[in-house]
């Protein structure tokens, strides 16, 4: 048995991007905040911040791309995957995503409108998580889907 579960809880750095695959599939990508606070040996407070790349499909890449913006506070629980490419010096190269599977927003947007973003919240956030199949891609529109790894 393996479990490949993230939980996040931070804050947009930008705006998503909403994009679609040649195959019409729905993925938006988005950078997510988490601080981290602690003593330095002389027992100064120290802040640490860590960068996190997100990506969603389907229905919630769509409802992230519709209700989230920059400075927006979110809830993410998904998995890890690891991409294998090739830089333009020919050095293979990983990177890491948190493909999400889940996503509630936390606080209210940033364009002001708290009213609407608070009543809408709630029901895009329970359709998100609420359907495996809504947001799980299929390995053709998977960008992330290693040659060496098994299939969910």
């Amino acid at each position: 048995m393996s479990v490949n579960k993230v939980i996040l809880l931070g804050f947009l750095g930008k705006d998503p991007e909403l994009k679609y695959t040649g195959s019409g599939a729905t993925v938006c990508r988005f950078s997510l905040a988490t601080n981290e606070t602690f003593k330095n040996k002389a027992g100064e407070p120290q802040k640490r911040t860590e960068w996190h790349s997100i990506v969603a499909w389907g229905k919630l890449a769509e409802i992230c791309g519709e209700y989230l913006v920059k400075s927006r506070q979110v809830y993410i629980e998904g998995s890890i995957r690891t991409g294998k490419w090739t830089d333009r010096d020919g050095n293979e190269r990983k990177s890491y995503d948190i493909v999400a599977r889940y996503m509630q927003m936390l606080s209210p947007s940033a364009n002001g409108n708290a009213a609407k973003s608070k009543t809408e919240s709630a029901k895009p956030a329970r359709r998100a998580g609420a359907s495996e199949a809504a947001v799980q891609p299929s390995e053709e529109d998977n960008p992330f889907e290693a040659e060496d790894s098994v299939p969910f």
